[in-house]
């Protein structure tokens, strides 16, 4: 007798399509997950009426934008990674302010300052650039460590304190950095516990040949190709919408083993020869945000392993050391947390 004859588990074919479509009207009737994909959409088109190429890094920028997490973005000059958060900014109808590091930028002039008020003979305060919803710190390692310092606060716990009172920021609330990796001159490394409050780390490369020809043909066809794409930009969410996407964030479902999963890998670090230093808790806590994030843009409400394994990399990267002796051997921390992958067993 023909095996493919016999019925599995009791079920004819008529039988086993019902309960796949009863399985997913179940899958379906969870999360309302049409408004989110077709922002996710609205936003991916906005940005690549400009940008060419560069996917993952638009799409982890998504990532953190539905995570309330921030972003450090770094890449070589001319990869457009200032570009793609500026306009990642205008597809959100929120305020965007856009802060230059320099060396010779003070804390004041980043969160504000208190000015002598002569007519009620009393100090106001000046609120600086960081009172904004999406902020864009362009070149972070170019600036002092104490102005750097003035980030730590108001990155963690979203508010700054000054002359004794806490100014709370308006929701959403998101620092986007960038820094060029290859010229040091005049930079200042950013401190372990700078890194730590970014949710990921985002490296950009080098275009593609195909996407750099498609870039060459867009210029080549119109000298304004770049200015005019970017003035037509528009908003295609608001604060609200995206207040309610970051609640169904809250909804995605993870399995038990998952959180063990998540756990078992970033614990992997701190007991690792090639690692000075592992994750912290942070890295565990912006795992699961970033997992849940991404689920969600895949169009799932659960968490699946290869989510975890996705998001690993980018939320490691920058909060790993290599040991000196993994470093003078030219190894990457990458390198370190795919092998670190492979090592732990997958939940399934």
């Amino acid at each position: 007798m023909d095996d493919t004859t016999i019925p599995q588990d009791g079920l004819d074919d008529n039988s086993l399509e019902a309960n796949i479509e009863q399985q997913d009207a179940i899958f379906s009737s969870r999360l309302d997950l049409q408004p989110i994909q077709s922002a996710i959409q609205n936003i991916e088109s906005a940005i690549r009426s400009v940008i060419v190429g560069q996917q993952e890094m638009i799409d982890l920028l998504m990532v953190c934008l539905l995570a309330k997490g921030h972003a450090l973005i770094e890449g070589v000059p001319g990869t457009a990674k200032t570009l793609t958060a500026k306009l990642l900014a205008k597809t959100v109808d929120t305020d965007f302010s856009r802060i230059q590091f320099t060396p010779d930028l003070m804390p004041s002039d980043v969160l504000g300052t208190s000015v002598f008020n002569f007519k009620s003979s009393d100090f106001d305060f000046k609120k600086g650039p960081i009172f904004s919803n999406i902020i864009l710190i362009d070149e972070i390692n170019r600036a002092p460590a104490k102005t750097q310092a003035a980030l730590f606060e108001v990155m963690e716990e979203r508010q700054i304190t000054m002359d004794g009172v806490r100014y709370k920021m308006t929701e959403p609330f998101m620092v986007l950095a960038t820094q060029n990796p290859i010229e040091q001159e005049g930079t200042y490394r950013l401190p372990e516990a700078q890194l730590d409050r970014f949710l990921m780390k985002i490296e950009v490369g080098y275009p593609t040949e195909k996407d750099e020809l498609q870039i060459l043909r867009g210029f080549h066809g119109d000298s304004a190709y770049d200015k005019q794409n970017l003035e037509n930009v528009q908003a295609v969410v608001n604060a609200s919408d995206l207040e309610q996407f970051r609640k169904l964030v809250n909804q995605v479902q993870v399995e038990e083993k998952l959180l063990l999963y998540i756990t078992q890998i970033v614990g992997q670090t701190r007991n690792n020869k090639d690692l000075y230093l592992g994750a912290s808790t942070r890295a565990s806590l912006a795992l699961l945000a970033t997992s849940k994030s991404y689920a969600l843009m895949q169009g799932r409400d659960f968490v699946t392993p290869e989510d975890i394994q996705k998001m690993a990399i980018p939320v490691m990267r920058h909060r790993i050391i290599l040991s000196p002796e993994r470093e003078m051997e030219g190894l990457s921390a990458d390198y370190v947390i795919e092998r670190l992958l492979q090592r732990v067993e997958v939940p399934r």
